[in-house]
This record gives structure tokens, sequence and C-alpha cells, in this order.
């Protein structure tokens, strides 16, 4: 098939707070340019017993000089409620938890500038309703 991939991890920590487990992940990749994540993702829900993928978040990826090695940092997440609530959307988005919602780029511009022409006390209400309209259109 592929050249083999070694995971080694670091800095493992279990927070209970945010629900997840926490840590540095190097990957040792010779004879390779990269590894996708969905393959780690399968690589480390076998490693740590995860029922469901979509719960390991993979992120901020460095090759080192010279190649072969690889470092970034992940999280899993003990259940998707808890993915949901403090993971960033756009990682939610990128690991198919939540769907993308599409707004054209003229109406969120036009909300932004009808939210700036409001002052004062009813800013809040405005803006409210600004994003609203954004969303609709």
């Amino acid at each position: 098939m592929s050249a083999p991939v070694t995971i080694r991890t670091r800095k493992f920590v279990r927070n209970p707070l945010l629900q997840r487990k926490q840590f540095v992940l190097d990957v040792i990749h010779p004879d390779r340019a990269n590894v996708p994540k969905s393959e780690l993702q399968d690589m480390i829900a076998k490693s740590h017993k995860v029922a469901d993928t979509q719960l390991i978040s993979l992120f901020g990826f460095r090759n080192k000089f010279g190649g072969g090695k690889s470092t970034g940092f992940c999280l899993i997440y003990d259940s998707a409620e808890a993915a949901k609530k403090y993971e960033p959307k756009y990682r939610l988005i990128r690991n198919g938890i939540v769907e993308k919602k599409e707004t054209s780029r003229k109406q969120i511009k036009e909300a932004k500038n009808r939210k700036k022409k409001v002052r004062g006390t009813g800013r809040r209400i405005a803006n409210h309703k600004a994003k609203k309209a954004a969303k609709e259109g």
C-alpha cells in the first residue's frame, strides 16, 4: 500500500473541564511527503479506543525541515455535545459535525454596514436584526 507511518504522543493531558484528552502528536513518515488527517484519525481511534473518528480533532501540523516528521496537536472529545460546545466552528465544519451555512458576501457586508449606522441603546437589537436579515436572504 503506502509507506509505514508511526505516531507518538507527547505532553498528554486529560482535561476534565473541557471533557477531552489533549496531546502533541509526532508523526514519523519517511518516504512520504505528509499523511492525511483522515488516516491519522483512524490510527488514533484504534490506539485510544475511540468509537467515532469525528470526536478527534487534529490541527496545527508542521513538517520538520528535511521531511519525514510532522508535529501537530490532537484533541479527543468525550462526546459530540462536548465537541460542539468547546471546539471552534470552523473545525467542527472540517470534521463534518456541523454543516456550513452559505450566505452571500454581499448580504454579510450590507448587514455590517446597517449595523454601523445604529448608535446608542438600540445597537444590540439592531445587530440582531441585521444578522437575522443576512441569514434569511
